[in-house]
């Protein structure tokens, strides 16, 4: 009841940006503004500079606290991959921008009275605050770098992110059925000579890669030049005719990716009410609600 009442504030931060492999969470924490001088005594930092013990101790006791909310935007490499190689492409800035604004207005939509915002940016700073100042009027927003080290309440959605980034690659259980596939990945950025080697391990000549792998990355590009051309008809609708008619086409793809995308059947947390499910099919990113309000599902045809 504290969020609907008083005056809060939120933080957001992300985990997952870089990797080439697995999905990018946007996390948020937010509390009452009379909670902040609280919430700086309850040893939140930057998740990046946590061990992983220190990272899932913090996320129980933030859990466990009444007077703390959160909330996570998972959004898979399938997705990544979709929009950023679509015709009208979508970059990567974008899309982190779409899911920070995506857990203010859920947050809002929610009842939770914001009336501070403290994220870490992506892009220019000044730029990202006057976008965020655009589309919610009446909100201060202070957008900076590195700010997962200067606000405790950004520090906690770095936890809240990057805890929730680990368990979903910890637990991850491949759709693909092809033999010899393992998660010994290494960080998951393309430098690391490990994922490297995995990444060559699970290369397919049609398929390219399983769905754990972003295929809009530059790292992939060099594995698809040797792929199995693949050509196909598909029913197109002539544009000519104002959908009246429909005409053939030929489709030719170097390579494609594989549809699946599942995790392992144990239930994932949140602090609110009860547990949630884990995400079954990832069309859209799935938000998850930590705070005492309802679970809300953005996306009605996404299972949760």
């Amino acid at each position: 009841e504290w969020a609907t009442k008083e005056p809060c504030l939120m933080g957001i931060d992300e985990a997952g940006r870089g990797p080439v492999l697995g999905p990018m969470v946007y996390g948020c924490m937010y509390c009452a503004r009379s909670y902040h001088d609280t919430l700086a005594t309850l040893s939140f930092a930057d998740s990046k500079t946590l061990k992983e013990e220190q990272r899932e101790e913090l996320f129980e006791s933030l859990k466990m606290n009444s007077s703390i909310g959160w909330e996570v935007d998972v959004i898979c490499s399938k997705v990544l991959s979709a929009k950023m190689l679509k015709r009208t492409k979508i970059n990567l800035n974008e899309i982190s921008h779409n899911s920070a604004m995506g857990l203010v207005r859920k947050a809002i939509d929610s009842g939770v009275l914001l009336t501070e915002v403290y994220i870490d940016t992506v892009g220019d700073p000044e730029k990202y605050r006057v976008k965020l100042t655009e589309k919610f009027p009446g909100i201060k927003f202070v957008v900076a770098k590195k700010a997962d080290s200067l606000y405790p309440v950004v520090s906690g959605a770095s936890i809240v992110a990057k805890v929730t980034r680990d368990r979903a690659l910890r637990n991850w259980v491949f759709d693909e059925t092809a033999q010899n596939m393992h998660m010994n990945t290494g960080s998951g950025y393309p430098g690391d000579p490990n994922t490297i080697q995995w990444l060559k391990d699970h290369k397919h000549p049609v398929f390219g890669f399983p769905t754990l792998v972003r295929f809009s990355w530059g790292t992939c590009t060099a594995y698809f030049k040797n792929g199995v051309e693949v050509t196909w008809e598909s029913d197109e609708v002539d544009e000519d005719a104002a959908g009246y008619g429909s005409a053939k086409r030929q489709v030719t793809l170097s390579s494609l990716g594989f549809t699946g995308f599942k995790r392992k059947s144990e239930e994932i947390e949140s602090s609110g009410k009860g547990r949630l499910k884990p995400m079954l099919d990832c069309t859209e990113p799935v938000a998850k609600t930590g705070s005492d309000n309802s679970l809300i599902n953005p996306n009605p045809k996404t299972k949760i």
